[in-house]
């Protein structure tokens, strides 16, 4: 007769411990609520609104300075400031002149490109079957391999060039593409890692689940269910990868010859021989922002919702 009541009681008891942990999970989510209101708040009110359009318009005046400065004639370049030429007179010559005057960057605009493509297509395809490892496959030292890739991102890559060059000569590919490539590579695996392994980990797992249930296999798994879903974190890796690989300067400068350069080895070139022609470098240089330009506003939602991917749990 004794045991109803004790099992009564553990289920009043267990009852009420459901009720506790249900009490503290919506006085957690109500506090979370009420400081993302107050932040929420700040953030929008009129002294925040003002000191962004201050802190955007003082970022902005240099570009603004260079982009007039690349449509004025030589000689007013010379004899005035940009703010002065703010009406003209304009011209075009500067960017004929920096694209195929005698040392163009025409054929380097071309290199970053050949540079850019794979640099950006090799570590992507890599890291997307490394995160899927690190997400969905059990294997022993799976975490410690996982903070050790993502410790690499603390390392300089300046430590790397000199032990690189010097591989790179022994096989016989230093000054070539594919000596940048490999570079490019290397030192974008662990981001790619990091983002594309947060992304599938969001996934739910119920869904990878129903798919072994069918008979699916981890290629299967990998192409048709992840796959597609993975779209935002690609794309937001790929435009990260894209702008630090098409505005990278050590690494061209370093591991490229004169038939493999980028255009930004060329405009630093150009900025080093002819110092004193500014029509030519401020052309030169939003040669070199008009893809870049182009390649983060036609993506940039993606960016967003791939950089925050994993962010937020629960």
């Amino acid at each position: 007769m004794s045991y109803p009541a004790i099992e009564s009681t553990t289920l009043v008891e267990t009852a009420d411990g459901g009720g506790d942990e249900r009490r503290r999970g919506r006085l957690r989510r109500s506090k979370i609520a009420e400081r993302s209101e107050s932040a929420a708040s700040r953030l929008s009110s009129p002294w925040a609104s003002a000191v962004a359009i201050l802190v955007a318009i003082l970022w902005t005046i240099p570009s603004v300075g260079l982009l007039v400065t690349s449509f004025r004639p030589e000689l007013d370049i010379r004899r005035s400031g940009w703010w002065t030429g703010l009406t003209g007179p304009f011209t075009v010559q500067n960017y004929e002149t920096a694209w195929s005057g005698s040392g163009g960057l025409g054929p380097f605009f071309v290199n970053s490109f050949v540079i850019t493509l794979p640099a950006v297509l090799i570590p992507i395809t890599i890291a997307l079957l490394a995160a899927y490892a690190f997400a969905w496959i059990d294997f022993k030292g799976r975490n410690f391999l996982f903070v050790a890739m993502f410790a690499l991102q603390v390392v300089p890559l300046q430590v790397a060039l000199v032990p690189l060059l010097k591989a790179y000569v022994d096989m016989g590919i230093n000054g070539t593409f594919w000596s940048v490539w490999i570079s490019h590579a290397m030192f974008g695996l662990p981001l790619a890692i990091f983002l594309l392994h947060n992304f599938m980990k969001d996934i739910p797992p119920a869904l990878v689940e129903a798919a072994r249930v069918d008979g699916a296999g981890h290629v299967k798994i990998f192409f048709q269910v992840l796959l597609p879903l993975l779209v935002p974190a690609i794309a937001a890796f790929g435009i990260f990868q894209f702008l630090w690989v098409w505005n990278d300067l050590l690494v061209g400068l370093t591991f490229t010859d004169t038939g493999s350069r980028p255009i930004t080895v060329a405009i630093a070139e150009l900025a080093g021989s002819r110092g004193g022609q500014w029509h030519l470098l401020t052309a030169g240089a939003f040669i070199s922002m008009i893809v870049p330009l182009v390649v983060f506003f036609s993506l940039q939602r993606y960016f967003v919702r791939g950089l925050l991917a994993g962010s937020v749990k629960g």
